[in-house]
């Protein structure tokens, strides 16, 4: 057994390790009345972090959906695996590194998405595709931005694009695209959420359990430095004054050399001579050895003095909580290590065993035969802290009801208006960011960055398709956590449904801040609420995800911000239509859940879109009312038109509303339009601008219109001709009163030019000039 220490450790220690008196107590006596060595704190402090344990979110997170006939994977494994037909699967998940890319934007970029990446093909899937969710604070003059806080933004920005695009490029996977926000929320602490999917056969599936009294342990891939200690522990805390000199903390990736690994890997896999595999992402070695042996039910007793260093002098403590990347850990069958060994001699990799699979379900760590560690591998586990923590509701400072001094109505040159929101930071063109990435290596990419709602690749060999799409809206989980959350389900569903595809599976990213905080832990679960409402209406699985506690920079918080992932199956991807409009003369069908409702109800929604935001520099009221019924109906019937060949042409109407909408239709083609809305009694803002739920906008050709109307009937659906293509304009009229004229490419420009005409104007650097 290790020696016992012969004092208590500190409270400013434990602090420093994110443990609290109780929690030391309880680690005591799991250790069987002991205190830990310093080794076994330091595995404690990254095992119990929320990071890892997911302790203040476990409790909520058990009310999600998680099952399915397709569902071959759910939670609890490196990756959610649904099963596509044809003995296939698709692996896939989205986890944060919000945190990292703070304090070091590239690398923390750059390893966020090196470890997602490992997630997937550690199940044994080769990453075909990933994307990418991303916020920040504000890049261009803001209200209560200084430009100190522009300025840092703007190297945030660029530092995680450059981040994502280099690894991403580099590993040769594709890049869809995803999303790209601004909020004020964001400036002292950044969102990057990460999405990775893998194809596998449904044979060759691979799990991350230990398994055969014996079997040898072996570790493969880079070689253990001192980069990312304690780097699960520094994403479960507050960013303060002091976050900089974390930097140590944030590892530093090799794409090139995680090309390799995967390769090695799944050959590796294909010898049939690997029991269980794992990622060592967060917590390193420590995570990887108890939860492949708690996974197993079985023991995992390693040496260090044989773990691969790349640095002189490393205590066990270093090591055993390194975040080193690009590292993985294997369970082999005894007698055919050298068939693994072989496989990684060819791709010039590490491979060397460390220990061996044991009875008694320890982890147990050794340096120079001297036990330095010894603990049950359900206590770092199992065992780990669960904190039922208060909620208070909460409001959000805002009104509830429309300020008396803004008034709708008035004359107004809405095509001035259209142009302004066309160039916000939320709806402007974000070319900047996705031509930084190769969409096309592979060949297997349909809908790339900017040509769908979703991302769409091929399946080789099949005429099938996967599509996947990703969405959140902070600001209307801001003011109804419940309801922002069903919507961000519902337009991620919708986004996969306009590329013709069934939604048939999800994964989140939860972005919270200090769970510690009754009113954070209320907004978390509000937020759990409305997901599991969403997904069970629209019958999507929620098959892994990750929890990201503590974002918050001097005691203020993010927006709470869920990002959904939704994966769909697409039977023909010949028959994916695309978003823009692609020839003149095609009629334009709006298809929508059918009333929007009186003005009271409009007046009370308009609060949360982005023209009063960006407009009107006001936010308030509550998110546009969602009914999931008529959500799924309205996806069935694009589906089915899809599927048909009746569409030519689809688009999701969200940011921005109707106008927004049909003008990112016209910009690839310079293809216009010319349509008549009606008003229902309403402002014009609220017609032309509102961001009423469950709407998409269709073209196609006349002939087809009438089965269009059949479909939507058949689903409870209401199919409106509102107008059709014309040559190289933007013209709407409001119940036949003309109201916007425009060149397509007047708006276009404005579309286009917003995003890197506020990265050239870095408000540090002028003032410098």
């Amino acid at each position: 057994m290790p020696t016992s220490l012969t004092s208590a450790f500190s409270p400013e220690t434990l602090r420093q390790h994110g443990l609290t008196s109780d929690e030391f107590e309880k680690i005591k006596l799991l250790l069987g009345d002991r205190e830990p060595t310093i080794t076994e704190l330091g595995i404690f402090s990254v095992m119990w972090s929320e990071h890892c344990s997911y302790k203040s979110s476990r409790v909520h997170l058990k009310r999600l959906p998680t099952r399915s006939k397709r569902v071959l994977q759910g939670p609890g494994e490196n990756a959610g695996i649904i099963d596509i037909g044809d003995g296939w699967a698709c692996a896939f998940k989205i986890e944060s590194h919000n945190h990292p890319s703070f304090i070091e934007p590239f690398q923390g970029a750059t390893t966020g998405v090196g470890g997602i990446l490992r997630d997937i093909f550690t199940m044994g899937a080769r990453p075909v595709a990933v994307m990418d969710s991303l916020r920040f604070g504000p890049i261009s003059a803001a209200k209560n931005s200084s430009p100190k806080d522009l300025h840092k933004n703007h190297s945030i920005l660029e530092g995680v694009v450059s981040g994502v695009a280099s690894y991403g490029n580099c590993f040769g996977v594709p890049n869809l695209g995803g999303e790209t926000k601004f909020e004020p929320c964001y400036s002292g602490n950044p969102l990057v959420n990460a999405f990775a999917l893998g194809l596998v056969k449904k044979n060759e599936i691979f799990y991350a359990r230990a398994a055969g009294e014996g079997n040898p342990v072996i570790y493969v891939g880079s070689k253990t430095g001192r980069d990312g200690i304690h780097g699960a522990t520094m994403a479960s805390e507050e960013f303060s004054e002091a976050s900089e000199a974390k930097r140590p903390n944030v590892q530093v990736g090799d794409p090139f050399l995680e090309k390799l690994l995967l390769e090695a890997c799944l050959e590796a896999m294909q010898t049939g001579a690997i029991v269980g595999i794992q990622d060592m992402g967060a917590a390193g070695l420590t995570c990887s050895t108890c939860e492949m042996g708690g996974r197993g039910g079985v023991g995992i007793e390693i040496e260090l003095d044989r773990v691969p260093q790349r640095e002189t002098g490393m205590t066990p403590y270093e090591i055993m909580l390194s975040e080193s990347q690009e590292r993985m850990l294997l369970v082999a069958q005894k007698g055919r290590e050298d068939e693994v060994y072989r496989v990684f001699e060819k791709w010039g990799l590490d491979a060397a065993e460390i220990g061996r699979v044991t009875s008694g379900n320890k982890l147990r760590v050794l340096e120079h035969g001297k036990v330095v560690a010894e603990i049950p591998n359900q206590a770092l586990t199992d065992e780990a802290p669960v904190y039922k923590r208060p909620l208070a509701r909460w409001e959000p400072p805002v009104p509830r009801e429309k300020p008396e001094h803004i008034s709708f109505g008035q004359a107004h040159d809405f095509a001035a208006t259209l142009k302004q929101l066309l160039s916000s930071p939320n709806i402007c063109g974000k070319r900047w960011v996705w031509q930084q990435y190769d969409h096309m290596v592979q060949t297997n990419t349909v809908e790339a960055p900017g040509a769908g709602d979703a991302g769409v690749i091929r399946i080789k060999g099949t005429q099938r398709g996967l599509a996947m799409a990703l969405d959140g809206n902070g600001r209307w989980c801001y003011l109804d956590p419940r309801l922002g959350a069903m919507h961000a389900v519902a337009e991620a569903a919708r986004k996969v449904a306009c590329s013709g595809a069934t939604p048939v599976g999800a994964t989140n990213c939860l972005n919270f801040g200090n769970p510690e905080k009754p009113h954070i832990m209320w907004q978390f679960s509000q937020t759990i609420d409305g997901i599991t409402k969403a997904c069970e209406e629209l019958e999507i699985p929620i098959t892994g995800g990750n929890v990201s506690f503590y974002n918050e920079t001097l005691g203020e918080g993010i927006y709470p911000t869920p990002v959904l992932g939704v994966v769909g199956i697409l039977e023909d991807v010949h028959k994916a239509p695309k978003m823009h409009f692609s020839a003149l003369g095609r009629t334009i069908v709006l298809l929508h859940a059918g009333d929007s409702g009186d003005i009271t109800d409009a007046e009370t929604e308009f609060g949360s879109t982005e023209y009063a935001k960006e407009i009107l520099e006001t936010v308030w009221g509550y998110p546009p009312e969602l009914d999931l019924d008529k959500e799924a109906a309205l996806q069935k019937a694009t589906i089915e038109a899809i599927a048909g060949g009746l569409v030519e042409s689809v688009h999701d109407c969200s940011d921005g509303g109707i106008a927004v909408a049909l003008a990112e239709k016209a910009f690839p083609k310079g293809i216009g339009a010319r349509v008549n809305l009606a008003s229902n009694k309403l402002f014009a803002e609220y017609t032309l601008f509102g961001e009423d739920s469950s709407r998409i906008l269709a073209s196609c050709d006349p002939d087809k219109v009438e089965r269009i109307k059949e479909i939507s009937a058949k689903y409870g659906i209401t199919a409106d001709v509102i107008g059709e293509t014309i040559p190289e304009r933007l013209e709407i009229a409001l119940d036949g009163k003309p109201i916007i004229s425009s060149a397509v490419s007047d708006l276009n420009e404005s579309y286009e030019a917003a995003l890197q005409a506020a990265l050239r104007t870095d408000p540090e650097l002028v003032a410098a000039d």
